[in-house]
């Protein structure tokens, strides 16, 4: 159990039902009549870090919404129409001490729930476990997908620790011009920036998609605006499966609408009752740390 001061409550946001925990660092607010998702982070006083619109974007019934969310990705198919498909029901909750899990209801032809659980490990720092399990008589194939929608503001950058410092240093990119059935971007794209450590983004409002293999697995969000930087960690295993090689991907929208922050877990096979984890740490540091220098980054998650 964390030995920080946390403070969580029943309560709204944005005419929702919701969970809200907070600490003198961070606020969070995870929604419970859809999703399950988070609907706010970012310092108790402050703006929201996530792009949050309740009424916007979507694809049919399904509405897109923000915040942090997680989808099952499908082997060799990890945008399937079942991805998001029981992504805006109600959900059940519970609460700790220091952790809040939310639920969704089995998706009726699926038999698969998802899931997120978040444990307070410091004043800034946060675990933010998303899971999908197969409630099912049947195998299930599939990793977990925590896709987190940034909401950009004055001066914004992103960024991705290359490579892991070993012999035989490499990582994979994958490139996407078109994709989705309508979404277009560049292979040649100059919001895009390779320097010797790291993976730079800086929104110039032009959509585009990538997906890496970033053995650190960390990325981040630099706001200035807000004076903090906002970066999360997931775990690499060089010897299991990820869609297309990578466990992680960035998403640009028109306008700069939203920077969506993508980690895969590795994919696998579910028997009943198991389940597909990808477990990510959030820290959220008092005044912004800049992204030009991959240690300081890595030197955020020291265990």
């Amino acid at each position: 159990m964390s030995k920080t001061s946390v403070r969580i409550g029943k309560g709204s946001y944005e005419g929702h039902s919701a969970i809200t925990l907070a600490t003198r660092g961070l606020k969070m607010s995870i929604i419970t009549d859809a999703g399950p998702r988070i609907a706010f982070f970012g310092k108790p006083r402050g703006r929201n870090l996530l792009f949050w619109d309740k009424q916007g974007l979507g694809r049919g019934e399904w509405k897109l919404m923000g915040g942090h969310r997680v989808w099952p990705t499908r082997p060799g198919a990890d945008e399937s129409e079942d991805s998001y498909r029981a992504d805006n029901g109600k959900c059940s909750a519970e609460s700790g001490a220091d952790s809040v899990t939310v639920v969704s209801a089995a998706d009726p032809v699926l038999n698969v729930k998802h899931g997120i659980t978040v444990r307070v490990l410091s004043e800034n720092r946060i675990e933010v476990e998303s899971f999908v399990e197969n409630q099912g008589p049947m195998l299930y194939s599939c990793g977990a997908w925590a896709l987190t929608c940034s909401l950009p503001g004055e001066g914004t950058e992103y960024g991705i620790p290359l490579g892991d410092g070993s012999d035989w240093d490499c990582f994979n990119l994958v490139v996407f011009r078109t994709w989705g059935g309508g979404h277009t971007s560049g292979f040649d794209d100059d919001q895009i920036t390779l320097t010797p450590d790291m993976l730079l983004v800086h929104p110039k409002g032009r959509e585009t998609k990538r997906m890496l293999q970033a053995q650190r697995g960390i990325i981040a969000m630099n706001a200035p605006d807000c004076d903090c930087t906002f970066a999360k960690r997931t775990g690499y295993d060089r010897s299991a499966a990820y869609p297309l090689g990578c466990n992680m991907a960035f998403y640009v929208g028109p306008k700069n609408f939203m920077v969506e922050l993508e980690t895969m877990g590795p994919e696998l096979t579910l028997k009943t009752g198991e389940r597909a984890v990808n477990c990510e740490t959030w820290t959220l540091t008092d005044s912004a740390v800049g992204l030009r220098d991959a240690r300081k980054l890595i030197e955020l998650f020291p265990d």
